[in-house]
């Protein structure tokens, strides 16, 4: 485990009690979301965030004055906490931990669905359904289309894959033939 892996723990650990104590633990979640997105995905912010001529007491103002009505004051503390100290890189595993630890307490599990369509909601229900008996957890399903997988899902939770997809079939049916014929 990486050192910023530890690090993101503890904040994320902090993070969540905070967020208990004030009832909003699924809020926070969304909220840093959105930061982790537009850390990582808007190059202006990205580059004036990492700018070592800009004051440390600078950025906190401008992130202040574009995030106060954004966040709640807990999320938002946070941001300045983690600017302030340079450490803007371990957002993703923060966020990451912190999903962790509330599904951990919350009973949800997040489970990302590979089909080769796009799901429709009452799929994506089924989906959580049968999983959510399978892990007993409340399931969360994210639908990433994927050619590659033909036909069938692909789900994955936590560490865990569950491959009924076409082609994974496929390949295990040509991996016997193979076998066979070896012999």
């Amino acid at each position: 485990m990486s050192r910023d892996t530890v690090v993101a723990g503890r904040y994320a650990k902090a993070l969540y009690s905070a967020a208990v104590e004030k009832g909003i633990t699924l809020q926070v979640e969304e909220e840093l979301k959105t930061v982790v997105e537009v850390l990582h995905n808007d190059q202006e912010v990205k580059r004036f965030i990492l700018a070592p001529r800009i004051s440390q007491s600078d950025k906190l103002k401008v992130l202040r004055s574009v995030l106060q009505d954004k966040l709640s004051p807990t999320v938002l503390n946070t941001v300045e906490l983690l600017v302030s100290r340079g450490r803007t890189d371990i957002f993703a595993d923060l966020l990451e931990t912190y999903i962790k630890i509330e599904g951990d307490a919350l009973g949800i599990g997040d489970a990302t669905v590979y089909s080769a369509y796009s799901l429709s909601e009452d799929e994506k229900t089924a989906v959580a359904a049968e999983f959510g008996q399978l892990v007993n957890r409340t399931i969360r399903v994210t639908n990433v289309v994927d050619q590659s997988v033909l036909g069938g899902l692909k789900v994955v939770i936590g560490d865990t894959l569950y491959d009924g997809s076409l082609s994974s079939k496929l390949e295990r049916l040509e991996k016997s033939f193979n076998d066979k014929h070896r012999r």
